[in-house]
Formats: C-alpha cells, structure tokens, sequence
C-alpha cells in the first residue's frame, strides 16, 4: 500500500470518527440501558438514528469550520460527504422510530436539546473538552435512554428516572476522571467537589426510590461509585495511566447501565 492511500485512510478515520474517546460511553450506556429495559424495534431505530446525530457531528464541525473561514480543502468535502452519510443514518433512525413509536417519545430528546446546543456550540468554538460542554453533552445523550424507554411502551416516570439515573452517573463520573487525571500528574485538584458531587448523586437517587420512581439496585450503583471516587482520590489508590483510568470508568458505566436495567426489570 502506498504512502498516500495510508495517509488518505488516516484522514478519513480523524474525519468520521469523534477525538473524545471517553465520548464512546456516554453514547452507548444511555442507548443499552433503554434497549434493555423496554426493547422494541422503535427504540432500536432511535438508537441508530441517536448514533448517526452523534457521529454526525464532529464532520460537520470540521466542514463548518471551513465554510466561516472561506477555506475549502480536500477534507472539508470529505467531511461534508461523511457528514450527510451520518445525517441520513440519524434522520432515516428517527423517522422509522417515529412512523413506529408516534411523537411522544421525542418529548425528553426535545427537553434536552438546549443542553446539546451547548455542546455544539463548545466544538464549534474548538472549546468542547471544557467542563461545561462536557457536562451538557453527556446529560444530553442520557436522555436517549429515556426516549428509547418511551419507545418501548414504558411510562414517561420510568423514562425520566433513568434519565435521572444516568446522568447522576455521567456528571460525578465525568467531575472524577478530570480530577483523577490532574492528581496523577501531580497537579491541583478539587477531591472535595468530587465527593460532594458523588453524595449528591447516591441521595438524588434514593429520594427517587423512596419515592418509587426507581429501583433500589440503582442506589447500589451509586454507592459503588461514590466508594470509587472516594478510593480513587486517596492515599491509597493504585497509580494509573489514563487509559486505564478511562477503561475502568467504562466498566463502571456498564455496571451502573446493568444494575438500573436489572432493577426496573425485576422490580429490585
């Protein structure tokens, strides 16, 4: 193979594929917690339809980003080409769920949709690893569960508390990783507003199972990781790259996602 079709390929990977590894998470928890707590063949079409919006915009950032400064090179019509490949994947998603499914379950991605305004508005600006961005963005995709859950037949209170549920997962999660990071680089950082946001997170959670809004196995899930972020920040941790870091925090996202889908499932 030659020089140039190697760099061809690698220019098209950095085009269709998001920078923000972590990114991958906060997508795919939200979109299996749903599926498995009320399939159906309109909640996986929405979940298709989430994945092309999300893919599609990191294409579009590069090709609007051309346009506002009048350039136009060879990636800027490859991100445009990969860009409407993505855009027609996420609106043919949303329109199969919608001819199955109605209108009604579109009401928590409509709630949400200031909050990925924020998010598109931070990449645009080259400004989407801030914590504001961040925090919006993956609040953001958490709602897709709860439509994916309306998708599927369930209550519009079953959908918001898992809404509720993994977004009192990703902002924490998100809080600990920045400040796990700057600890083993032996920088500043901020162990308290970790644990404060940890603690409010486990009694978020069990006002909504005192409640009966939620299951009690998804207060278990908080509890393991406010221990995580409480062990993680201490003297007692084990130092760790960050794609260890990063790796662990995705099986802490899995482990949240099962516990809350075995929860509504089995009514623990």
């Amino acid at each position: 193979m030659s020089a140039t079709a190697a760099s061809q390929r690698v220019r098209l990977k950095s085009i269709a594929l998001p920078p923000e590894h972590g990114a991958w998470g906060f997508l795919l928890e939200p979109l299996l917690a749903g599926l498995l707590i009320a399939p159906s063949w309109a909640g996986l079409s929405l979940a298709l339809g989430v994945v092309g919006a999300f893919l599609a915009r990191h294409p579009l950032k590069i090709a609007l980003t051309d346009r506002v400064k009048g350039k136009r090179y060879a990636r800027t019509a490859a991100a445009e080409r990969v860009a409407a490949v993505y855009c027609a994947l996420g609106a043919t998603g949303f329109a199969g769920a919608v001819a199955l499914a109605g209108f009604g379950m579109l009401v928590p991605l409509v709630l949400a949709a200031p909050l990925a305004l924020v998010l598109f508005a931070g990449a645009l600006s080259n400004r989407a690893r801030d914590l504001l961005p961040e925090l919006a963005g993956a609040v953001a995709l958490a709602v897709s569960a709860a439509s994916i859950a309306l998708a599927g037949g369930e209550s519009l209170a079953v959908a918001l508390a898992l809404w509720a549920i993994l977004a009192a997962r990703d902002v924490p999660s998100i809080l600990y990783v920045r400040s796990r990071l700057r600890l083993e680089r032996g920088k500043p950082h901020a162990p308290g507003v970790v644990w404060a946001s940890n603690g409010l997170a486990v009694a978020a959670i069990l006002a909504l199972v005192l409640a009966g809004a939620a299951p009690v196995l998804a207060l278990a899930a908080m509890l393991v990781l406010a221990i995580r972020a409480a062990h993680g920040l201490s003297p007692y941790r084990t130092g760790s790259r960050p794609q260890t870091i990063g790796f662990l925090e995705m099986g802490y996202g899995l482990l949240t996602v099962i516990l809350a889908a075995a929860g509504f499932v089995f009514g623990m």
